[in-house]
């Protein structure tokens, strides 16, 4: 008889446990991009209230009047 030769790779165990790591870890991420993502927008919509009001200001020193 000749020995079988065994053949190297990673058992469905080894793979559900590595597949059941990633889905956690993914659990644990989106919701804090997507926190992230929301103080970013909230963040360009400040800087957008600031430049507006710049701007309006802007025209009160040059016109003595706001803008109708």
């Amino acid at each position: 008889m000749m020995p079988s030769a065994r053949i190297s790779g990673f058992t469905l165990i080894e793979l559900l446990i590595v597949v059941a790591i990633i889905g956690i870890l993914a659990a644990i991420a989106i919701p804090q991009f997507s926190a992230y993502r929301a103080k970013a927008y909230n963040g360009a919509a400040q800087s957008d209230l600031k430049n507006a009001k710049t701007s309006l200001e802007s025209y009160y020193t040059e016109h003595h009047h706001y803008p109708h």
